[in-house]
């Protein structure tokens, strides 16, 4: 089955605000996040409760969408713990269709060939921005929930994979550099 994102989510903008010291909920950016849409930071509170933004805090399974500039990824909101709302860099995207996991739509937005066919669609002079419509009529494959979490179980092992093998490589190249200095001596 295919159908458009409009059909199976809600997407609403992220909030504006400014951050301050020791606030009490999280205020999301992209820069919190590597190219892969995973948090490489850990998280401050750094927003007061204010009407305006307890309207916009995160849920469990939200997808936050970052559409402006070149760093364009998906990421799944799982922690639950702090609260946090999105900035205005994402778009957040919350599934209405419970025969659709979270992470499996974060993955397919993250694919490079959806990728291709968003940028593609991209417009702004000085910086990119892939606007709600486009994003709206984006057609996304929905496999059963057995086979999507069969896709999500193969992409967190290539992951696993891809980590292990830099780490590898990060010790062998540790390892020759220091036998080439105990050469040296």
């Amino acid at each position: 089955m295919k159908t458009v994102l409009r059909n199976i989510t809600t997407i609403q903008t992220g909030v504006f605000a400014k951050p301050i010291p020791n606030g009490k909920i999280v205020y999301l950016q992209a820069k919190h996040f590597d190219e892969n849409g995973e948090l490489k930071e850990t998280l401050y509170p750094d927003l007061n409760v204010e009407n305006k933004i307890i309207k916009h805090i995160l849920k469990k399974g939200d997808i936050l969408f970052a559409a402006k500039g070149t760093k364009n990824f998906a990421a799944w909101y799982e922690n639950d713990n702090i609260p946090a709302v999105a900035s205005t860099s994402f778009f957040v995207i919350r599934l209405v269709d419970k025969n659709i996991l979270p992470g499996y739509l974060t993955w397919f937005l993250n694919h490079p060939n959806t990728q291709a066919v968003l940028k593609a669609q991209a417009r702004g002079s000085s910086i990119a921005s892939i606007s709600k419509a486009v994003l709206s009529e984006l057609e996304i494959p929905v496999p059963d929930l057995v086979k999507q979490e069969l896709i999500l179980k193969i992409f967190k092992l290539r992951n696993r994979e891809k980590k292990l093998n830099q780490k590898i490589e990060n010790l062998r190249e540790t390892y020759v550099q220091e036998e080439l200095i105990k050469a040296t001596k």
